[in-house]
């Protein structure tokens, strides 16, 4: 097993760094703040990075066919153009939980969004995972969990893998691409009960099949073979809350990874002053373009 380090990109200073994406129309990573309530779009070319700023915390978001956004946080998931700054609601599917917000998600290779809540306040078995279909409409497909994180498909698009976190579980899916339907569920990878090692947050799959686990308060980024649960290489931050991962670049070679200084006292943060900060890495082996969410299939 290898191990190798991730470098510095942009010092963002970014409260709760998540949500990372590579738009391959723009040639933009787009990622969140969203304890910072910010939109980022960074420009790897330039190592420009220009925000826009939101009225709420969000915690994913997808591009669509059309070209605008679906953002999922409080209160819901709204359509956001960002050329324009108009804002739709579209849904709240938790609108009797006024402590859950939702959290992470992601497109599936036919275009359906998939996401999840999590409880602002911890408080067990409160959350749940989504499927929004071409029509917009929003169906659980799991319940009583804690904190729905993060999410991927394998390169052929037949499995699902889903995140808990507090639970340190990842559990695989088999994954019906026309019907949008998920079964089988078996437990593949276990984080063991080690602060050192952290909880597995966001999650992305490369063109080998292999998982990228981004670790909060682990400071590394982890790769799996979701097949025998070996893991295959680590790849270290010098700051401890590590919280999504996506490939990006023209190639999609250079893995991105987003980090947060939430919840840290100052003792902390002057030990980790590039805690929030955007990093990247060249692993060896490239991604998957990001699914976009479409109104047909």
């Amino acid at each position: 097993m290898s191990s190798r380090q991730a470098e510095l990109v942009l010092d963002a200073k970014a409260v709760l760094g998540e949500g990372a994406f590579w738009h391959r129309e723009q040639n933009l990573l787009y990622w969140l703040d969203i304890e910072g309530r910010l939109l980022h779009r960074f420009d790897p070319e330039t190592r420009c990075d220009s925000s826009i700023p939101l009225e709420r915390r969000v915690g994913c978001m997808v591009p669509t066919q059309s070209g605008s956004l679906l953002l999922a946080g409080e209160k819901g998931i709204e359509e956001f153009f960002p050329e324009t700054g108009q804002h739709l609601f579209l849904t709240d599917p938790e609108p009797e939980k006024s402590a859950n917000r939702l959290n992470d998600g992601k497109c599936s290779p036919e275009g359906r969004f998939w996401f999840g809540s999590l409880n602002m306040e911890r408080q067990p078995f409160q959350a749940s995972f989504y499927r929004m279909d071409h029509d917009r409409t929003v169906t659980r497909q799991l319940a009583g969990l804690t904190n729905s994180n993060g999410i991927g498909w394998s390169p052929d698009g037949k499995t699902l893998y889903h995140t808990d976190t507090p639970t340190r579980q990842i559990t695989a899916f088999d994954y019906d691409r026309r019907r949008g339907e998920i079964g089988n569920p078996r437990i593949i990878l276990r984080f063991p009960e080690d602060q050192t090692v952290g909880r597995p947050d966001g999650m992305t799959v490369d063109g080998e099949g292999h998982l990228w686990i981004a670790h909060w308060m682990g400071g590394r980024v982890s790769c799996w073979n979701p097949d025998n649960g070996q893991m295959l290489e680590e790849i270290r931050l010098p700051v401890s809350r590590v919280t999504s991962a996506a490939f990006g670049g023209a190639d999609l070679a250079t893995l991105y990874l987003t980090t947060a200084s939430h919840g840290m006292p100052d003792t902390e943060k002057a030990k980790e002053p590039l805690a929030g900060g955007l990093f990247a890495v060249s692993p060896g082996v490239k991604g998957i373009p990001a699914a976009v969410f479409r109104e047909n299939f």
